[in-house]
């Protein structure tokens, strides 16, 4: 077994479903000091099972997050992993309204908890983002979610020029099966999946772990910053 963040101090924001979960189960695995972040109780109550720290944090209340960081003390890597599904639909009929709320749900969440989490992260530390393929997939349907996700990324190089001393980089997932999708019922989404599979290179959708080997690539990775990294299949 690897020991790259053995004892390094980890938060996974957004970390008790998903992506974020199956990154911090990943980390913990290399004996690092994991604390995973989020707003559900049932699912933090999950991961709390699962052997994980957990912190009920509202990443939409940045007084919550200052709070939350200054707590921690000095962090070697942060990973950002807060969804949103607001955004959806063909342009002509979307809510703007909507799509403001969906950049408070994932855009906003993001960059406070980069501001929030900056002073606390160590020289050499890094932090990964989550973001999406529709930031570049071209996709009818998905130009909301491709704004949020789009703005994201074209920061990250931009960022990683700033944060002298402190790596950034992006995972960009493609279709991935986790509860996003619960919107759909079973049936739905199976076909769904099934739909999306025949024009993806690799035949299926993706898996959380697949996704997260990316995020500890980048997080381990000293040579990497300003990248965003696509895990999608093919798919882009």
């Amino acid at each position: 077994m690897t020991t790259t963040f053995q004892n390094k101090k980890i938060i996974v924001a957004g970390g008790s479903s998903g992506i974020g979960l199956a990154a911090a189960k990943q980390f913990a695995n290399q004996q690092a000091q994991v604390t995973v972040t989020g707003r559900n109780a049932d699912k933090l109550n999950e991961a709390k099972q699962a052997g994980l720290q957990t912190a009920a944090v509202d990443s939409t209340n940045r007084e919550a997050l200052d709070t939350f960081f200054k707590n921690q003390g000095p962090i070697d890597h942060l990973v950002i992993s807060l969804s949103g599904s607001k955004g959806i639909g063909n342009f002509a009929e979307l809510s703007l309204q909507v799509l403001r709320e969906g950049f408070e749900e994932k855009f906003f969440t993001n960059l406070n908890t980069i501001q929030a989490a900056l002073p606390y992260i160590s020289a050499g530390g890094s932090i990964t983002l989550v973001t999406a393929i529709s930031a570049t997939a071209q996709m009818p349907g998905t130009s909301g979610l491709g704004a949020i996700n789009g703005s994201l990324e074209i920061m990250v190089p931009v960022l990683a020029k700033e944060f002298a001393g402190i790596r950034i980089n992006a995972v960009s997932p493609g279709v991935v099966d986790t509860s996003w999708w619960d919107f759909l019922s079973e049936q739905n989404k199976q076909e769904t999946f099934k739909q999306y599979a025949t024009n993806i290179p690799v035949g299926r959708v993706g898996k959380p772990d697949e996704v997260a080997n990316v995020i500890l690539f980048l997080a381990g990775n000293e040579y990497m910053t300003g990248k965003v990294v696509g895990c999608d299949g093919g798919m882009a």
